[in-house]
C-alpha cells in the first residue's frame, strides 16, 4: 500500500508505528522509541516519500504574470534611474499586485 507526506502527517502514533512494523528499513529501527515528528521523517526515507509539500498554481498563466513581473521590474529600475518616484511607485504596485496574484492561485 502506498502512502502519501499528508497521509501518513495524519495518521496517529499508534498507526505510524504499526506500518513502521511491517517495514524492514534501517531508519525505523526502534520505532517503538521515536515520536511522532521523528517517526514520520523515518518512515519517509524508509518508504522513499517527499517530504515537501508541492503547491500548483492553478487558474491562471502563471508564465505569462511573471513576463509581465520582468517587464515591471525593468520600468522599476528605469524609474529608479531617472529619480521618477511616481512611475517607481507604479511598478513596485504592479509587480505586487502580480505576485499577490500568482499567491493566491496558489493550491
Amino acid at each position: 500500500m502506498s502512502h502519501s507526506y499528508e497521509e501518513l502527517k495524519h495518521k496517529p502514533l499508534a498507526e505510524l508505528r504499526e506500518i513502521a512494523a511491517g517495514i524492514t528499513h534501517e531508519a525505523v529501527q526502534g520505532y517503538t522509541q521515536l515520536n511522532k515528528d521523528h517517526l514520520l521523517v523515518a518512515l519517509c526515507k524508509a518508504l522513499a516519500i517527499d517530504m515537501k509539500a508541492h503547491h500548483e498554481v492553478k487558474g491562471i498563466d502563471k508564465a505569462a504574470i511573471k513576463a509581465k513581473i520582468k517587464e515591471s521590474k525593468a520600468r522599476r529600475d528605469a524609474a529608479l534611474a531617472a529619480h521618477d518616484r511616481k512611475a517607481l511607485k507604479a511598478a513596485l504596485d504592479q509587480i505586487h499586485q502580480l505576485k499577490r496574484s500568482i499567491r493566491k492561485a496558489t493550491v
